[in-house]
């Protein structure tokens, strides 16, 4: 069916995530960081010099917390096209929004103009950007999240280093192993009071946080609220606006008991640690005899219009023919439905010489497609010469009065060329972005360095049509403006013979519907199609406007904005074929749904795991509960299926059963079940994913962040990765543990504690465990330092369940003594069939708490004017940075 699944088409070679940082660290300066504005942001100069003083602040706070290692050299601000053209503004090079650090960007809904960053990975690994607002950049709210430049550095931190937030909203206190409340916070060194305010009106009355009968903390409404004058110097992670906190928590300052994501997804180590085993602090050694770095240089950049040259590979091979049909297929549907209206596009194929068949003709309708697609070469011959067909992309851009800075190649090779590190000083000094798109083992493998020193997007795609296509389709525009870029609902190839009709289903929903396209190729003979909208009206094959190049394709446009709901197709033949849809945004005032996805690693030596990470959202509104399958396939065409869990504990949700010594290609698909209904409430990710950000403020109702969602379908592509050193027999069980758990609770349940957590797999999160494995200590540095010595629960009575599953399970501490404020600690580790066990998970903690039988704690009554209490909230607020 071909609609009942959202597919994500990936094959990531040597690709660095959905974003590719250009930043580099010399001599202690950070150099490329790009800061992008949204087109859709109106046009403010006031932004620009704002961004200029909250990067210039920034880097002499971030110099002083990193005692002397680290600042910005020189930052590059992309204005968008939408914006009035000035002289000071240059052309960008491999800049773009979608690879920008950070963006400026309207605010997510349901968390307003808190900045944020966005963090799929674990501890140590780099973010996908910080995003900040207009209005946190124009507004003067220093009182409600202190100043910018040193916000600008806690969101660097996340960012650059992949380290976390050290408070918790959902757990703002706990009980220590000292027996008292504390905040969540670090350091412990940070002083302030508890309490709850309540305003009315003009006044407001604070009393003490009375102590709750369920939990023995604090009542849900207590609030920690920092002394204003503090000695404290940690810790950024924390609350980096008060004004003594200069610093990263420590080894010596971190505290290890607080239940936050720092100490949940680091092992309890400080960010500072962190930070120190990052690649950046190896490099470099702090500047002596520096108060402060020199202040940060700056360039503005934007983009007249977008500029794309095909150079594609016309030489000879076993499957010339077939080859020329596929990828005339390919670039056809590229150039009619993917490539954005009013862009240049050009063509120069090549084989052993090149020639240029269009210069730079712009998109403006149909008869400036067909200027181009009369040109696809019809016969192939000759060797393959690389830089040839490059240095004649470059000439037919420069020939159209055009720079090739910021220009975009998209070269397709399945030739063998040894000679392409010939032509790397041109192609750098160039500044053009290169996308390729090898075909097969034989294509150069020099590509991946083409692609890689220019920012560009590299695919593996099989031979067939289906996967070209989808490697085309993922060459999109990388200005951030969503609402222009062609979107696919549906890749897939079918073979028919022996079946009759074939049927499938692909939902429209009402986020999308313009310039909607539906495409049927073959191999040899056209099939019979009826397609039906969800009104009942029927196309059939007459509809269907066939290509007259010859190259099997046919495609039908939907008339105006295609209805929303299920289309039916029907299709029969007795050849493979494939049936490829694709559309708009229905509106420019309306996001669309959109799909992205991306590896963990690109090259990979085993048995270092790879994870996949996707996401489906509205804008920056994420959508929650799609079923994520990722089909994995090797260059000989096998195939592994995995299902990607949207659960948030960590896992690592690809377990690849690799076969091969020798470096081997893999190429990914990511599927997704989408017909039903979402709420935009949340990420969807595969394997570890977060979204790092400041809490909400203001106080966003629910309903107003939920956006209900009718059935859809997505599509996207990406590239591939290598793995390489893999057992030859394919048996995984004797190198890979299950999977670290990270969502170990636990609680008292009568005289029983009650333990909760989600299964991992046999290997990885793939299968089933063979056995845990608890341990439990009434001191918490046994159970951390010495997990082996500490108590061994009675685990005969728990049977695993399957990888993804909630487990639960109760037990009776019987060699200890239980009494009211007994607190135990607890930690669970699996173990597999050949005995390899997982990492100990986090420590749990489960509180034996007796109610008393009524409260001793009066209020305390206490009334303070409005403009003290305004004192109180900026305090309080201050605390989730």
């Amino acid at each position: 069916m071909l609609g009942l699944k959202a597919t994500l088409f990936l094959t990531l070679h040597l690709l660095q995530g959905v974003r590719s940082s250009m930043v580099n660290l010399n001599n202690n300066g950070y150099e490329g960081m790009v800061i992008a504005i949204n087109p859709s942001v109106p046009e403010d100069e006031k932004l620009i010099q704002s961004i200029k003083e909250i990067v210039t602040e920034a880097s002499t706070y971030l110099f002083q917390a990193t005692k002397g290692r680290f600042y910005f050299r020189n930052v590059s601000i992309l204005i968008p096209t939408t914006w009035t053209s000035k002289p000071e503004y240059l052309m960008p090079k491999q800049e773009t929004y979608d690879h920008a650090d950070v963006i400026v960007a309207d605010p997510h809904l349901k968390y307003g103009d808190d900045p944020y960053t966005l963090q799929y990975g674990q501890c140590g690994d780099q973010g996908q950007y910080i995003h900040f607002t207009p209005n946190f950049l124009l507004t003067d709210n220093l009182s409600i999240y202190g100043p910018r430049g040193r916000v600008f550095v806690h969101e660097w931190a996340h960012l650059r280093w992949g380290v976390f937030d050290e408070y918790n909203v959902d757990r703002p206190f706990y009980m220590s192993t000292r027996n008292t409340i504390e905040a969540t916070r670090c350091s412990t060194h940070i002083t302030g009071k508890n309490a709850v305010s309540d305003c009315q009106g003009g006044s407001c009355i604070t009393r003490q946080c009375r102590r709750s009968n369920v939990t023995g903390l604090y009542e849900p409404k207590c609030t920690f609220i920092p002394d204003k004058s503090q000695t404290a110097k940690e810790s950024i992670m924390f609350m980096q606006n008060l004004d003594s906190v200069t610093e990263f928590c420590t080894e010596e300052t971190h505290n290890t008991e607080a239940p936050n994501l720092q100490n949940k997804m680091c092992n309890r180590r400080s960010t500072w640690d962190v930070i120190k085993e990052s690649a950046d602090f190896q490099e470099v050694s702090p500047m002596t005899g520096i108060e402060e770095p020199p202040h940060p240089t700056f360039s503005l950049l934007k983009s007249k219009q977008r500029v794309v040259v095909l150079v594609l590979d016309k030489s000879g091979s076993e499957d010339g023919v077939t080859r020329l049909t596929r990828m005339n297929q390919a670039a056809e549907l590229y150039l009619i439905q993917i490539i954005e209206m009013g862009s240049l596009v050009g063509m120069v194929t090549f084989d052993s010489s090149a020639k240029t068949e269009n210069n730079l003709v712009r998109i403006i309708n149909d008869t400036a497609y067909l200027e181009i697609t009369t040109h696809l070469p019809q016969q192939s011959s000759g060797g393959t010469s690389i830089c040839r067909g490059l240095k004649e992309a470059f000439q037919a851009i420069t020939s159209s009065n055009q720079s090739t800075s910021g220009s975009e190649i998209v070269l397709l090779t399945d030739g063998e060329d040894n000679s392409i590190s010939l032509c790397f000083q041109e192609v750098k000094q160039s500044g053009a972005i290169i996308h390729t798109i090898a075909l097969g083992p034989s294509a150069a493998k020099e590509l991946e360095t083409l692609q890689t020193m220019t920012g560009g997007r590299n695919f593996s795609p099989q031979k067939d049509a289906s996967g070209l296509i989808d490697a085309f389709s993922g060459i999109s525009s990388g200005s951030g403006d969503i609402s222009q870029q062609a979107l696919q609902l549906e890749s897939k190839a079918l073979n028919a013979a022996g079946k009759g009709w074939l049927n499938g289903t692909v939902p429209v929903d009402s986020t999308i519907g313009n310039d909607t396209f539906f495409v049927v190729t073959w191999a040899t003979q056209k099939p019979e199609i009826v397609l039906q909208d969800p009104k009942g009206k029927q196309y059939t094959a007459s509809d269907f406007k066939e290509d007259k190049l010859n190259i099997q394709s046919a495609r039908l446009r939907i008339p105006g904005i295609a209805e929303v709901g299920l289309f039916f197709i029907f299709t029969i033949n007795q050849f493979v074929l494939t049936v490829t849809v694709t559309t708009r945004a229905r509106s420019p005032t309306r996001l669309p749904v959109t799909a992205t996805a991306h590896m963990s690693q690109n090259t990979a030596r085993y048995p270092s795991p790879v994870i996949v990470y996707a996401r489906v959202s509205q804008g920056f509104l994420p959508v929650l509960g799609a079923n994520v399958t990722a089909i994995i396939e090797s260059e000989d065409g096998h195939q592994i299926t995995l299902e990607l869990w949207d659960n948030g504990v960590g896992n690592r949700n690809l377990n690849l059963k690799f076969s091969h010594q020798i470096p081997y290609q893999y190429f990914l698909c990511v599927l997704m079940n989408c017909l039903k209904s979402y709420k935009m409430s949340g990420v969807i990710f595969g394997g570890v994913g977060k979204i790092t950000l400041n809490p909400v403020r203001p106080e966003v109702q629910e309903e107003e962040a939920e956006v209900e969602l009718e059935d859809f379908s997505r599509l996207t592509s990406g590239g591939s990765f290598i793995v390489s050193g893999a057992p030859p027999n394919g048996n995984h069980t004797l190198m890979l543990p299950p999977s670290k758990i990270t969502d170990f609770e636990a609680k008292f349940n009568g005289e029983h504690i009650q333990l909760t957590w989600t299964a991992p797999g046999n290997v990885l999160d793939k299968g089933k465990v063979d056995s845990y494995i608890i341990k439990m200590s009434i001191c918490f540095l046994d159970l951390q330092n010495d997990f082996d010595n500490a108590d061994l629960v009675n685990t005969s009575g728990l049977i695993p369940k399957e990888a993804g599953s909630q487990e639960i399970f109760e037990f009776k501490p019987e060699t200890f003594k239980v009494e009211n404020g007994t607190r135990f600690y607890i930690a669970i580790r699996a173990n597999n069939e050949a005995n390899l066990t997982s990492e100990v998970s986090n420590i749990a903690q489960a509180i034996k708490f007796i109610p008393p039988q009524e409260s001793s704690t009066p209020d305390l009554g206490t009334n303070i004017s409005a403009l003290s209490m305004t004192i109180f909230g900026f305090v309080a607020i201050l605390f989730i940075f």
